[in-house]
């Protein structure tokens, strides 16, 4: 089987992925949930459902890649290293550069997020 570029794809791990990327299984709110839908050498693109989790204070995600996040549904408030807070509604996106510790510090329930990483080995 093939994707819309041509490269042979899975069909077994893209049948776990639900076709909506707005649509959420019941059960599983205890946890925020990480769906990896594209991997590409240099580029992931995931979807994330939080269910109001945020960033413990003493765990900043610090990633050696760039990463551009867009609110599907939703809406979080996330604290970056040298620029500060940013509150995103649904549609709006933000993007973190590679080294900026930042923090997730708050999540409606739910809030579904697109996440690029560019960049990652």
């Amino acid at each position: 089987m093939f994707d819309a570029m041509g490269s042979k794809y899975d069909r077994g791990l893209s049948a776990a992925i639900p076709p909506n990327l707005l649509e959420v299984q019941c059960g599983g709110e205890d946890r925020e949930q990480f769906e990896d839908l594209l991997r590409r050498p240099g580029v992931r693109i995931e979807r994330i459902i939080s269910y109001g989790q945020t960033t413990p204070v003493d765990q900043p995600y610090v990633q050696d890649w760039d990463e551009w996040v867009l609110i599907l549904t939703g809406s979080a408030e996330l604290t970056l290293d040298g620029v500060g807070q940013r509150s995103l509604a649904t549609g709006e996106h933000l993007f973190i550069p590679a080294g900026v510790p930042h923090f997730v510090t708050y999540t409606a329930n739910p809030t579904i997020w697109l996440a690029i990483h560019i960049g990652e080995p």
